[in-house]
């Protein structure tokens, strides 16, 4: 699925141009100086429930030649939760870029089902590097393969589209399933929070001053 957003160059404030329903943004890349633009809001909201940070996007600016476009940043408010801003990183077909790939979990790992184990996650996204007609919107994490607590997947497991390389160390940690606790775990778990309450009674009590002696001693 292609998408596509039209977009004006900015020469008003921030301020101006969020009155007039619209949100400011910018566009920058290492081919371009660095444009300010105005994106109506309806627009771009629509656009941005529906790509992820690798989705590439035509940008359509007034009286430019289109271009490919990621959404980098977009800032929101703090209260309201409106987007006030966006960044657009502009993409050169026919140059590796770098880019954030979300990972997808799927499937069922029989450690977890079978064996009574917790899926254990160390990552939900990797960084890659690849043409950006190579690009895609994530990666799927198959955790049928995890059958016994010794298997796990790591970032050299993962199957990579032709042409995309992980840019992440290949022997870091993404997913495996830790063993269900034994009785004798549970149970020192349970007195370590009962040790630690005691211990903090203690620290309270030796705070408390003596009969007849000042407090602020």
């Amino acid at each position: 699925m292609s998408f596509a957003i039209a977009a004006t160059k900015r020469t008003e404030s921030a301020s101006d141009v969020r009155a007039a329903g619209k949100i400011p943004g910018i566009v920058y890349g290492p081919h371009m100086e660095s444009m300010s633009l105005s994106i109506p809001a309806s627009d771009l909201l629509k656009i941005y429930k529906e790509v992820t940070d690798s989705t590439l996007i035509d940008l359509n600016i007034a009286g430019q030649e289109s271009m490919k476009v990621l959404i980098q940043d977009a800032q929101f408010e703090p209260v309201k939760g409106g987007m006030v801003h966006v960044d657009f990183r502009q993409v050169t077909m026919g140059e590796e870029m770098t880019a954030t790939l979300m990972l997808i979990f799927s499937g069922v790992a029989p450690a977890e089902k079978q064996l009574g184990g917790t899926i254990m996650k160390s990552m939900e996204s990797i960084d890659v590097r690849c043409l950006p007609s190579d690009l895609v919107d994530n990666i799927t994490v198959d955790l049928s393969t995890l059958a016994t607590f010794d298997d796990s997947i790591r970032v050299k497991d993962l199957p990579l589209p032709k042409g995309m390389v992980c840019t992440d160390d290949a022997e870091l940690m993404i997913v495996k399933v830790a063993p269900p606790l034994t009785e004798d775990q549970l149970k020192a778990r349970e007195e370590s929070k009962v040790g630690s309450v005691e211990d903090i009674e203690v620290a309270v009590k030796k705070k408390e001053p003596k009969d007849g002696e000042d407090a602020a001693a």
